[in-house]
């Protein structure tokens, strides 16, 4: 992969399946200065009281409403629920939303040299197309399953469920330009971090930050 030329930044999605260590690898980018646009967080404002979406969906999905007038993911998960017509009409509303919020982000840090699109379901929706390149975090299966059990009402149920709607995370690794193994440790993701961003920078005037770690990743 060969950072495009020109104006703007380069962007890099950064992608993983569940307990893989994503949002913690997320946090080395933003503390070498990247700006990291969170999609889960950005959906959490909109779901939120007053957010974007909220409104609309209440009046989509009557009942899914709490009192403080933000969407209660737990009633609107159960109005989805094994409704493929529901959960279009919920994605329709959502994702032009979504979109909206990253189209701002990348607008407001336009004069950054490498911005992250930080999308857990990026190759799942077709998000790569808006990615110069793509780091997968990964981790070995059974360091994957031990993190994501060790949650607070988590099950093996669950657990299946999730992965059933997510890619195999060999075939993730497969397309994806890098890789960050966060099964080797946190020293060894932040090294990973730090090569990706002096890849990904080389060729401009790179943002201030702390010298690269050095070491296998």
């Amino acid at each position: 992969m060969i950072p495009k030329a020109g104006s703007g930044p380069v962007i890099l999605g950064l992608t993983g399946s569940i307990g893989m260590g994503k949002s913690a690898t997320a946090r080395m980018f933003a503390e070498r200065g990247v700006p990291v646009h969170d999609a889960d967080a950005a959906v959490h404002a909109l779901y939120g009281p007053g957010g974007a979406a909220a409104a609309a969906i209440g009046a989509a999905f009557p009942g899914v409403l709490g009192g403080d007038g933000g969407v209660d993911r737990a009633r609107l998960r159960a109005a989805v629920l094994d409704a493929p017509d529901r959960m279009a009409a919920l994605e329709a509303l959502v994702h032009p939303l979504v979109r909206a919020a990253s189209t701002d982000f990348l607008a407001r840090h336009a004069a950054a040299p490498l911005v992250v699109l930080d999308v857990p379901l990026l190759y799942e929706t077709g998000g790569e197309g808006r990615c110069d390149a793509v780091a997968v975090v990964s981790a070995p299966p059974e360091i994957q399953r031990d993190r994501v059990l060790a949650r607070p009402g988590m099950t093996e149920a669950a657990f299946a469920a999730i992965l059933a709607k997510q890619m195999p995370d060999a075939e993730k690794r497969a397309r994806a330009d890098f890789v960050i193994d966060t099964g080797r440790g946190f020293a060894a993701a932040e090294a990973a971090v730090a090569r990706i961003v002096e890849r990904l920078t080389a060729h401009r005037a790179p943002p201030h930050r702390a010298p690269p770690h050095r070491g296998d990743g």
